[in-house]
């Protein structure tokens, strides 16, 4: 099967009115919700699609570099023709990183093409599903984390992530309050990366750790990025202390860095995202010494139903013991949530992606098990510009 296309496609989704969010010394303002789907197209008339980085500096260089390296090429196996891109243009990390998104799409083109679902090229299904956390709203109040943490596990979720930042005592409050509205059987995690990335003024070590005592003590899954990700001796050492449960790694630049978090003990789970961290090639390295540790690997970073589609073919590929769970936005559930307001994500698919009793069921179809609506590429064009930045009351604008 030849490959005849490769193509890429930035949405935009923008907000009637950008959404502001106040925190301690500034607001994150939202303006709109951005994503990119990847088209790869095969001479016979098939299509594999995968989600990738929405920036157009992405797609310039897929477009630039790996379409043109894949066009024309035999596709046969994805592991091969990934070896020939590194040795040509993939001795860049970046390219690499990129070229692995695209890849996804392969593995989705390839499994139509026999019939068979991606995750058979992964390594093959040991379960049907993975349990899922309802990742939703940013910077709010502790009473509006519990309203939305509760109407989703009335909604079938369960698990939740509160993204904190509000200030020790307030972030405390919002753990308190999700775990007396959702209950004692409902996962919490708490993402802390708030607590130096946007003001480190506000989080003083000695704060970071009362307040993961605190959490600790609640019971919480985990708590998500409570520490520079650049300093994994100081994982270590709050890691020996025993506070709470700590997952890190979505920030690492590559797969050395993930290993290096990993074999200093730093983290009880380990975070990937997939899409932006060197896809399925990269996680297929990691888990085997995730499982060797006897630690557990976490999905993270899935902002849209495509991405979460590509993740779980890998995930069931392992069992819970090692790769136990998959970050679901909770805008594709119909969730309530004044920050993930994002209708692409809603009508990207044709058809919704299954949840039973808080797991998502792997998709049973050939490829990624999902077909795109592609109506969408016409109705969401490609707006430029960041979709959000944070305002700092004394330091100007921060994007991201």
């Amino acid at each position: 099967m030849k490959i005849s296309s490769v193509r890429c496609h930035l949405l935009s989704c923008p907000l009637a009115e950008p959404l502001r969010l106040p925190f301690p010394g500034g607001e994150r303002v939202i303006a709109k919700r951005d994503a990119m789907v990847i088209r790869v197209t095969s001479a016979n008339g098939l299509t594999g699609y995968a989600p990738g980085p929405a920036e157009e500096s992405a797609r310039n260089t897929i477009l630039a570099v790996i379409a043109p390296f894949l066009e024309g090429r035999e596709l046969a196996d994805p592991d091969a023709l990934r070896v020939h891109f590194q040795e040509g243009p993939g001795r860049d990390a970046e390219l690499m990183r990129l070229y692995c998104a695209v890849e996804i799409g392969l593995f989705d083109l390839l499994g139509k093409a026999r019939r068979t679902p991606a995750s058979e090229f992964l390594g093959g299904r040991v379960r049907d599903r993975i349990r899922i956390y309802a990742s939703a709203g940013y910077h709010s109040a502790p009473e509006h984390f519990a309203e939305e943490a509760y109407s989703l596990s009335r909604a079938g979720f369960r698990a939740y992530k509160m993204r904190a930042g509000m200030g020790p005592e307030r972030d405390g409050q919002a753990a308190e309050l999700i775990r007396r509205s959702a209950g004692p059987g409902f996962d919490l995690m708490v993402d802390a990366e708030a607590w130096w990335k946007i003001g480190a003024r506000l989080y003083p070590r000695t704060s970071v750790d009362r307040l993961m005592a605190e959490l600790g003590a609640m019971g919480v899954t985990w708590v998500d990025e409570p520490l520079r990700p650049d300093d994994h001796q100081a994982y270590r050492s709050l890691r020996e202390r025993d506070l709470a449960p700590i997952a890190a790694g979505q920030d690492e630049p590559d797969d050395f860095r993930l290993l290096d978090l990993l074999f200093n003990d730093g983290v009880d789970y380990l975070q990937m995202n997939i899409v932006t961290q060197a896809g399925y090639w990269a996680a297929r390295r990691i888990l085997p010494e995730v499982a060797h540790a006897g630690l557990r690997f976490a999905f993270h970073g899935c902002s849209n139903p495509l991405e979460v589609a590509a993740a779980v073919q890998l995930g069931v590929c392992w069992p819970e013991m090692v790769a136990e769970w998959l970050e679901y936005p909770c805008h594709s559930f119909g969730g309530k949530s004044r920050a993930m307001t994002f209708q692409l994500a809603e009508e990207m698919l044709t058809q919704p992606l299954e949840i039973v009793d808080g797991s998502l069921m792997a998709p049973r179809g050939v490829g990624l098990g999902v077909q795109v609506n592609e109506k969408i590429f016409e109705r969401y064009p490609w707006i430029p510009g960041r979709a959000s930045y944070f305002q700092m009351a004394d330091a100007g604008e921060h994007r991201i």
